[in-house]
């Protein structure tokens, strides 16, 4: 105790405030599990014994795993049905803890709607804290190892309670529930702190911005988005500890982006969500004879416009939809991104078929996602803007800038402002060429201005097999 005291106040850090960053890095510099960092805070902050965390944390999951209890038994949800009793003896995954894991979360979930949930960030991720507690409870025999992964687990819930400003499950159960089975799991596999923040890292990327609103009202929807947010956790944990993939992310920054983005998921993606699903929320009659008869007939009206509008919307897509005996396009794209590579690179491509003459210089415009990510896209499009290449070529894409350094060709890299914007010009000795078009991704593109003429870069992308939409 005194040499984590000591060692977090030579380092500035705030015992009772330590965020998972810092608790990683103690746990690092103390050649120490994040559990045991978590619970020596504990004791510090709350000048408590390891026996009274330790009861203390059992004690707080007394009422959720008697809800449990009843969702694996005789429990009934009006959105989630029997699935806790029909899970029994079923394996949705294949490993044995991955398995508790799956059923006691949805169980958590039925027995959430008969009697309630204590909660941590809401009552979604309180069913995959509860759903993690019993898994470990059943298979960890060591006592101290299982304080020190519950007490993990509700360092990242309480977190997440903290950043829960609105709905959405991306600080709930969608979001904190992946975070907390990635960390359990990665110190279960024996992973090193810096192993086990990369996995909640990992983890907790795919959950950024998903709303609750469908879930929580729509029947079923809930299974697979706490369900999903356990095997995220797996697979994020197992990739963490078992391989050396790259990240460099740091666990507070996603964290923190995790807690910004709520809240703009709650004031733009809920309402469409909303306009989607209310169609098929479900509703309570004895509430539903309070509401008055018009309100009725208006949202009877609106949701048959809804659901007409949405089936129209369905069969305008499959009409766009690719052959299934041609479905992927011409060529690879090859920097790892249709979007960010593969439809900036045609626009290039087609600038160049346009260009007349030696090309002296190339202006890039990107808006800022592409902008940001100008490490993967930029040399996709210099080999088309000034070579022609396809999206394929990968052995010009890794030798292109080496190329344009030794040829001594003015490039021009400006971030636009426009959204979906990528604006290629090509300066040349016999006619420059510039194609303004906006980013479809799947390599495809919508073809806007261009110099000499709009005509002529519609007819190089048709000969050049480019996917031009509207």
């Amino acid at each position: 105790m005194d040499k984590f005291l000591e060692t977090a106040k030579q380092k500035g850090y705030k015992v009772g405030e330590l965020t998972l960053g810092q608790s990683i890095d103690l746990a690092t510099e103390l050649h120490q599990s994040i559990g045991e960092v978590v619970i020596s805070e504990a004791m510090a902050a709350q000048k408590a014994s390891r026996e009274e965390i330790t009861t203390a944390i059992d004690d707080a999951f007394k009422h959720n795993l008697h809800a449990l209890e009843i969702g694996l038994t005789s429990g009934s949800s009006f959105i989630m049905g029997t699935v806790g009793s029909e899970l029994t003896g079923i394996s949705l995954h294949g490993d044995p803890f991955v398995d508790k894991v799956l059923h006691y979360t949805l169980a958590a979930q039925v027995g959430n709607h008969a009697v309630g949930l204590n909660p941590c960030a809401g009552t979604g991720d309180a069913c995959t804290l509860t759903g993690l507690v019993r898994a470990v409870i059943e298979t960890v025999t060591d006592e101290a190892q299982r304080t020190r992964l519950l007490a993990l687990m509700l360092k990242i819930g309480t977190i997440f309670r903290a950043g829960k400003k609105t709905t959405g499950c991306n600080m709930e159960g969608f979001g904190a529930g992946a975070s907390a089975t990635a960390a359990v799991i990665s110190e279960m596999l024996g992973g090193t702190p810096e192993q086990t923040g990369k996995a909640i890292v990992l983890a907790l990327s795919p959950t950024i911005g998903v709303p609750c609103t469908p879930r929580v009202m729509v029947a079923g929807l809930c299974a697979t988005h706490i369900g999903g947010g356990v095997l995220i956790g797996s697979l994020a944990a197992n990739l963490a500890v078992k391989t050396s993939i790259p990240l460099t992310v740091p666990v507070d920054v996603m964290i923190s982006l995790a807690a910004a983005v709520h809240p703009v998921s709650a004031q733009h993606i809920v309402p469409v969500v909303i306009h989607y699903m209310e169609p098929f929320f479900k509703t309570n009659d004895a509430v539903e004879e309070y509401i008055a008869p018009e309100v009725k007939a208006q949202k009877a009206e609106r949701i048959d416009k809804t659901i007409t509008a949405a089936s129209k919307e369905a069969q305008i897509l499959a009409g766009k939809a690719n052959s299934i005996i041609k479905p992927l396009g011409d060529s690879a794209v090859v920097g790892g991104s249709s979007q960010a590579v593969g439809s900036p690179t045609n626009a290039a491509r087609i600038a160049h078929a346009l260009a007349q003459g030696e090309i002296t210089g190339v202006k890039i415009e990107l808006y800022p996602e592409l902008f940001a990510r100008r490490g993967i896209n930029i040399p996709g499009i210099l080999m088309a803007a000034l070579y022609g290449c396809n999206t394929d070529d990968a052995k010009m894409y890794r030798e292109i800038m080496d190329r344009v350094r030794e040829a001594g060709i003015k490039v021009e890299i400006v971030e636009g402002d426009e959204a979906q914007l990528q604006r290629i010009t090509i300066y040349a000795t016999k006619q420059n060429a510039m194609v303004d078009s906006l980013n479809r991704g799947g390599a495809r593109l919508v073809l806007r201005k261009a110099e000499p003429s709009l005509e002529e870069a519609q007819q190089a992308a048709k000969e050049l097999h480019i996917d031009v939409v509207n």
